[in-house]
């Protein structure tokens, strides 16, 4: 079976080598054809013609032999460290007995991968970021980056998004607390998720996003285009682009500043980590309440101080300058942890003036006794809410 599959492999090739531009229908078609037609003359059965296809399809369009980690569900993350490949599920990482062979085999994965999310990687740019059609997130970093071999992160997402339903039915939080943050974010507090890589900001970003008005304008903005906001009609997504060696480089920044001036209701930048944290404070801070984004931070005291340094990276400004925009600009912050396997909400503060500081307001707090968030205060500033419960 394996020299047929490499027959059909070598005619399905010669055949797409006079396209420009390939489809995956096209290749499709032509793996069929071919399969069909070679195993009809050497008298392969059906069962060997359907295998024949689908490995000509994983190796081709698909994601070759790590094919069978990504088909199943309950995978959410596929590790490959050179020819050594690792997954997560339940929360917890196993070595999977997959293997490569040749750094060859999954560089045409990564090309495959590339060739699908419109992103470039070679020896003058060898990592890049990259999110497929169904929403499938991948890192990429090339040997000799990548000492012991290419390296790819593969982060899935469930088919259907997680609802504010699974959430609370997890204990990532509680129902007040999303009440909270749903009423918060529909009377256009301006918000903030932090926490560590892995504890579910994008999760929550997405469930937040489908809050919005159905007719408001909303603009998305991400490196890596992968929230799925379904409940706005009005919606402009926005994703950055590495260039090339020629250049074509349009990193968040530049996304922010274009979106001011596409009418946004609300702007919702997938995660801020440099100097566009001083374009997106502004972005809040003239006319666009409601606005939300994410960054990584272990607690929210700690968000404001990296806040601080992002946005020193990008202007000449007085500390104190800083301050004062972080504190007209933002409303509430929500931390997120995890502990093992499991992801929860640590705190959600209201920011308030401190003379020249910030100040944080707790409003709920998680609690070690009870393992699940309590309400610890009230909003100090609660003009924006009284006024949306009065309609």
């Amino acid at each position: 079976m394996k020299s047929a599959i490499e027959i059909i492999k070598k005619n399905v090739a010669t055949d797409l080598e006079g396209y420009d531009e390939l489809h995956d229908s096209t290749v499709i078609d032509s793996i069929e054809r071919h399969a069909f037609t070679y195993c009809e003359k050497e008298g392969i059965n059906l069962q060997g013609i359907e295998e024949c296809i689908t490995t000509i399809r994983n190796d081709m369009l698909g994601f070759g032999v790590l094919q069978p980690l990504f088909d199943k569900d309950d995978i959410s993350e596929i590790m490959v460290n050179g020819g050594k490949v690792f997954y997560e599920k339940g929360g917890s990482i196993y070595n999977s007995d997959i293997h490569f062979d040749n750094p060859g085999e999954l560089m045409k994965i990564i090309r495959t991968i590339c060739r699908k999310s419109g992103r470039t990687v070679n020896a003058a740019r060898p990592i890049t970021d990259a999110c497929l059609g169904d929403g499938t997130r991948v890192n990429v970093v090339l040997n000799p980056v990548s000492v012991d071999g290419h390296c790819v992160t593969i982060r899935k997402f469930p088919e259907n998004p997680i609802t504010r339903f699974e959430l609370i039915m997890s204990g990532f939080i509680s129902e007040k607390a999303m009440i909270f943050l749903e009423d918060a974010f529909v009377a256009k507090y301006n918000i903030f998720i932090c926490g560590g890589a892995g504890t579910g900001k994008t999760t929550l970003l997405n469930v937040l996003g489908n809050c919005a008005g159905r007719n408001e304008r909303i603009v998305t903005i991400e490196d890596s285009a992968e929230l799925s906001i379904s409940s706005v009609r009005n919606l402009v997504r926005l994703e950055s682009r590495t260039g090339t060696s020629d250049g074509g480089r349009i990193p968040i920044r530049e996304l922010i500043k274009a979106s001011l001036r596409m009418r946004p209701d609300r702007i919702i930048v997938g995660e801020v980590r440099g100097e566009e944290a001083l374009d997106m404070l502004q972005a809040m801070n003239t006319g666009h309440d409601g606005s939300i984004s994410t960054g990584h931070a272990n607690s929210c005291m700690e968000l404001v101080s990296r806040l601080e340094t992002m946005v020193l990276m990008g202007a000449d400004m007085p500390l104190a300058a800083v301050r004062s925009q972080i504190v007209n600009s933002l409303d509430i912050v929500v931390c997120l942890g995890r502990r093992g396997n499991k992801r929860y909400v640590m705190r959600i503060c209201e920011i308030i003036p401190d003379n020249d500081n910030v100040k944080l307001n707790v409003i709920f707090d998680y609690s070690m006794r009870t393992h699940g968030l309590m309400k610890k205060g009230k909003l100090i500033n609660s003009t924006k809410m009284v006024r949306m419960k009065n309609g």
